[in-house]
Formats: structure tokens, sequence, C-alpha cells
């Protein structure tokens, strides 16, 4: 995916929405900027398929050797894939972070959560300011 197609949630989630048999499919990740920030990555927690999560509240976690991390739902709705061999390969993150790095894929329960979402431009302000 190109990460100037994705929508960002300001906790450095990543959105990018599908139609998926008549149905709005958000697939979900961590921006690049985080993967960095968080450095040597060590543990990952996911959510179940069937679960459900709604937009700004944790779904899961990722540890690094410098702190653990909640990961927050950029949209609303049920979880319909997880991304099960992530945990077992977290250098997938390093290297891929916006197509083989994704951690689940939402079935919108409606399309509100998405416009408090950034733009890839402003997404970078926001990296650029934190520094």
């Amino acid at each position: 995916m190109n990460p100037d197609e994705l929508l960002f949630a300001e906790t450095h989630e990543w959105a990018k929405v599908n139609d998926e048999d008549g149905a709005k499919v958000a697939t979900v990740g961590i921006s690049a900027f985080a993967v960095e920030q968080l450095t040597d990555l060590v543990y990952m927690e996911l959510p179940s398929v069937g679960a459900t999560v709604e937009a700004g509240k944790e779904f899961g976690e990722v540890e690094s050797v410098k702190a653990v991390s909640p990961l927050y739902s950029p949209v609303t709705g049920e979880i319909v894939a997880v991304n099960a061999g992530l945990p077992d390969s977290l250098e997938t993150l390093n290297s891929d972070p916006y197509n083989a790095g994704w951690i689940l894929k939402v079935k919108l329960a409606d399309e509100s959560s998405l416009a408090k979402l950034l733009d890839s431009a402003a997404y970078q302000k926001q990296c650029a300011e934190e520094g």
C-alpha cells in the first residue's frame, strides 16, 4: 500500500478502507514512524477474529525493549481477520509496515470514525512536530 493513500490516527495507527463483498473493510496497521520510535520489537498481542473494536479504544499492544505501547483502533467495527503470523515475525513491521505488516482487518460498523483520521500530509506534519 502507498502510505500517501492511507488515513492515520494521531496515535500512529493507519487504515486503508476497501469494499469487500459489499461491506467497507479497513486494513489496520502501525506507521513506519511508530515502528522507528519503538525500535527493537519483542512482543505483540492481537485480538481475536469476531471481536469488536471501537475507534480510539485499545485493541492490543506492542512491546519493544524500551516500552509497552497500546495499539488503538482507528475505526469501529468487527474484526474479520488478524495477521496471525505477525507476532512471530515482528521484523516485518520494520521492513514492510504498510503491506506485509498489516495487523487486522475490521468490517466497519459505520464510517463516522474515518472523519477523525488524518490524511498523509497532516500525519507527516504531526510526525515532524513530534520529532
